[in-house]
């Protein structure tokens, strides 16, 4: 049985909107070495499959004439079709967690969760510079599946730490615990107070946590991971 991104090329278009977020046709077709008209092509296709949508570009005053170019984004259904197998019996695990011990449990199982993720990230976070550590973060989260990338904030103090995928996106939607336990590891190895700007599991296109910039920030091997 075909599934909807057999198509290489088109898992090709599918699997970069996924990695670096809302795209236009010409960064896609700049990307992928192909023509604009073939990138519209395997768009609309994914389009009419629900795997994408169009979202409205933002405006910004030093736009030029003309109307901007269009945004193709991931889909909660286009994100399914990667890898959300397992969703509904995670959800179900957490909620017999939640009957047993409440909330509270909840929110000890999503530390517990990251715990190892600490652990694995920690010494490759500690080792790079002061002013490249949201970027190592950055490249560990991506090896483990979330897509992530480092951008200027746009205030232009500090950085976003963007993930463009989720693994448990749908999970973390009812038990938002989840987000919370992993935005205090992104505060305890970059050795800061780290803000969550939007999540996917919030219905946004990335998750996003803004890192404020400093060149003297403590290694993260001098703080001790919480209890």
């Amino acid at each position: 049985m075909k599934t909807h991104l057999e198509d290489s090329t088109r898992d090709r278009v599918a699997r970069t909107i996924l990695e670096t977020g809302p795209s236009t046709t010409a960064l896609l077709a700049e990307h992928l070495s192909l023509t604009p008209a073939a990138v519209r092509r395997h768009l609309d296709a994914l389009l009419a499959e629900g795997l994408i949508e169009e979202r409205e570009p933002r405006v910004t005053a030093t736009r030029g004439r003309g109307r901007p170019a269009r945004l193709f984004a991931m889909t909660a259904v286009g994100r399914d079709t990667f890898d959300q197998a397992y969703d509904d019996l995670a959800a179900s695990a957490l909620r017999f967690v939640e009957e047993q011990g409440g909330r509270p449990a909840v929110a000890a199982f999503g530390r517990q969760r990251v715990a190892e993720l600490e652990a694995r990230y920690r010494p490759m976070v500690a080792q790079a510079p002061a002013g490249h550590r949201a970027e190592a973060l950055a490249d560990a989260l991506s090896a483990d599946g979330y897509a992530a990338s480092t951008q200027p904030a746009a205030t232009g103090h500090g950085e976003q730490l963007c993930q463009h995928h989720c693994p448990v996106a749908h999970v973390a939607e009812q038990f938002p615990e989840l987000c919370e336990a992993e935005t205090e590891v992104f505060a305890r190895l970059l050795g800061t107070h780290v803000q969550r700007l939007a999540t996917i599991a919030h219905g946004d296109g990335v998750c996003t946590t803004y890192v404020p910039r400093s060149t003297d920030l403590p290694s993260p091997t001098t703080r001790r991971t919480a209890q």
